[in-house]
Parts: structure tokens; sequence; C-alpha cells
């Protein structure tokens, strides 16, 4: 059954957002060695209950969001456009690790879905 796996936070100046988080809570962020400027998140140990997620500047969006993993990014983008949500993004692949894109639910929230590639 998908489920929500990470969320994003957007900022205006990541250095800022970085540094606040980690004062506040305590969270891991490292840069992404990844093509553009993203942080992974980490915000707790494993055995913890919870997710990780990340800090992306705010040309990559403005909202908050969850992204839910899939085991087929365009079965899911079909199911999502039949139950009457919308796909506000192209299908993106993220290098080495799956195809992921945005859509919007039947109640205007923006949330992702992510099918990761398989570990070979």
């Amino acid at each position: 059954m998908p489920k929500v796996v990470h969320f994003e936070i957007p900022a205006d100046k990541p250095e800022r957002a970085i540094k606040f988080y980690k004062e506040v809570f305590g969270w891991k962020i490292d840069k992404w060695e990844g093509e553009f400027d993203y942080w992974l998140v980490t915000a707790g140990e494993e055995d913890e209950p919870g997710i990780n997620g990340a800090i992306k500047p705010k040309e990559f969006g403005t909202m908050v969001s969850d992204v839910i993993s899939v085991d087929s990014y365009d079965d899911f983008a079909k199911k999502i456009q039949m139950s009457g949500g919308k796909m506000i993004t192209e299908k993106m692949t993220i290098p080495d690790m799956g195809y992921t894109g945005s859509f919007q639910d039947t109640e205007g929230n923006i949330l992702g879905i992510i099918e990761i590639f398989p570990v070979e």
C-alpha cells in the first residue's frame, strides 16, 4: 500500500532554513550530491517513527509537500486523474533514484508521488 515516505520544505534562503531546523529540532541536514540544490533531512533516529525529508529552494515549489511512494508512476498518475485529481508536473527522472511528479488532489492540496528504481 502506498505511504508517505518523504516531506519537502521550501525555503527562500535554504542556508537560513537549515540553520533554523538544526538549531530547533537537531535535525541532520546534508547537501544532496545531485545535479540541483537540495538538502536531505534526517528528522530522527532510524528506530523512531516518522519520515525524513528535504529542504528545497522555492523555485522548485512554494508549498510544504509530502511525497507518496508508489510501485508505478504511470499507473498512479492515471489513477489520480481518473479519481478527480490533476497531475501538475511532467514525469521527472531523478538520476539513480526513480521517477517523480506533483499532483493536486480533489481538495486543492499539492503532493508528490515517487516510483523508486529497484535496487540491483
